[in-house]
């Protein structure tokens, strides 16, 4: 759906489709959404200077905030990323520079624009791949071209109707196992490795592209049957007939003005003071992270991008730390902050069933394709809640991933015995539930083993 097209009401609808309940964290990315939207309408000098209103999510892992973001991103089609702070260190120490989330996202714009190109002209590289296919089909026999007074118009030197009639066949897939020999291009150069504090990822430079460019390309020859080479081919043609380069820029433009970045764990990289004296790797992360949020200029190996309008959302736990113990500069750029609540029983059932991803679904329609019909009723859903719920209470709280592990476990005899109950109709209910999961529940020390 195309961004202009959405309200703030329309947002949260969609997410409601997948995420259960936290409506004030759906409302607040909606909201953020949305003034994006806003912003294109006004004057170039007024719209450099309203920057995005990050947003901060307070609350337990696997109540949802990663979800929100994630399908945030999937509804307008903007470049996502998802980085753990954790991840990073202040430069000088051994970890990730902070400025490679930019270049992954870059990365990830790069490649959406790229399938959308090639979707685009999938016809006419679907057409070349078949013209090559013929000419592998008939060794020693060459097309050449012509040009006439309406273009450039394929003359083949041997008869039309030969080559029509292979066409023909080719089309309706008589000639699809016949082996030939094509020649492709050898992308492949030497392996490059290159050590530094920061690691290879994070110098902005891509040695297999730069390398690539130094020396001429290679043909290398493969023998494939005609399906496969068709994949190969297509593949081939369709990249000669898209601009890397206007990828490339429009790339760029969607990460800085649509891009999204999901800073996971950003409870984590707060100091906690003692008296030995602050933690300066952790605040190191944040004065490095400081500069991402608040808009500079990142040297990608696509271009310089802007940060100023990509919308950071970071998240976090904060069981030991509180959002006021960031840095004040870092807190000043996550003016909206949205506490999300726990998961109760009631939660954790219309997360089973609900959503359009649900995991009943998932595992009806995984066992469907093995013949088996699966059919949980109302008080197995309810006892399957309670059971992930006080799993929850007296291990680690992991939200809605809990119900991720009990119903593989529930499942775990079905899945195994699928193939030899084709045909069959199972029916979970809570004698059922009961029956697989009790002793589960019974004993702390084997609920260790579903974590």
């Amino acid at each position: 759906m195309a961004l202009e097209g959405l309200t703030p009401r329309q947002i949260v609808e969609a997410l409601d489709k997948y995420v259960i309940g936290q409506d004030e964290a759906k409302r607040a990315v909606a909201i953020a959404l949305r003034n994006r939207i806003r912003r294109r309408g006004l004057p170039p000098e007024l719209r450099e200077e309203i920057a995005p209103k990050n947003i901060l999510m307070i609350g337990p892992t696997g109540v949802g905030k990663t979800e929100i973001a994630r399908r945030l991103a999937n509804l307008v089609g903007a470049p996502f990323v998802k980085v753990e702070a954790t991840k990073f260190t202040e430069v000088g120490y051994v970890g990730r520079d902070v400025e490679s989330m930019i270049r992954e996202l870059v990365e990830v714009s790069v490649q959406m624009v790229r399938a959308e190109k090639i979707e685009e002209v999938k016809e006419e590289a679907k057409a070349h791949a078949e013209l090559r296919i013929i000419e592998a089909l008939m060794p020693g026999m060459r097309y050449s071209f012509a040009a006439q007074q309406g273009g450039g118009v394929y003359e083949p030197s041997i008869r039309e109707s030969t080559r029509q009639r292979l066409l023909e066949m080719l089309r309706s897939g008589q000639l699809e196992d016949r082996v030939i020999e094509i020649d492709v291009v050898d992308r492949s150069v030497p392996r490059i490795e290159v050590f530094t504090a920061m690691g290879v990822e994070d110098l902005g430079i891509n040695f297999q592209d730069l390398f690539g460019n130094m020396f001429p390309s290679r043909m290398k020859r493969r023998k494939l049957k005609v399906k496969e080479a068709r994949r190969v081919l297509e593949q081939e043609e369709a990249q000669k007939l898209i601009d890397m380069d206007e990828v490339a820029q429009e790339a760029i433009r969607r990460v800085e003005e649509n891009g999204i970045v999901f800073i996971d764990e950003i409870d984590k990289i707060v100091s906690k003071g003692s008296s030995h004296g602050p933690d300066v790797s952790r605040e190191g992360v944040q004065r490095d992270l400081l500069p991402i949020v608040e808009g500079s200029t990142v040297i990608t190996k696509y271009g310089p991008v802007r940060t100023d309008h990509i919308l950071f959302i970071a998240a976090g736990a904060f069981h030991v730390a509180k959002p006021s113990d960031l840095i004040p500069e870092l807190q000043g750029r996550f003016p909206i902050r949205v506490e999300l609540k726990p998961l109760y029983k009631e939660d954790l059932e219309r997360i089973l069933v609900e959503p359009k991803n649900a995991l009943v679904k998932q595992y009806k329609a995984l066992l469907a394709t093995e013949g088996v019909e699966l059919e949980f009723t109302p008080e197995a859903i309810s006892k399957i809640a309670e059971i992930a719920l006080k799993i929850n209470e007296e291990m680690e709280n992991i939200g809605a991933r809990r119900l991720h592990t009990v119903m593989e476990k529930l499942l775990e005899d079905i899945s195994f015995e699928a193939p030899e109950r084709a045909g069959t109709k199972v029916v979970i209910d809570e004698n059922y539930v009961l029956e697989k999961l009790s002793s589960i529940v019974r004993s702390k020390d084997l609920s260790q083993y579903i974590l």
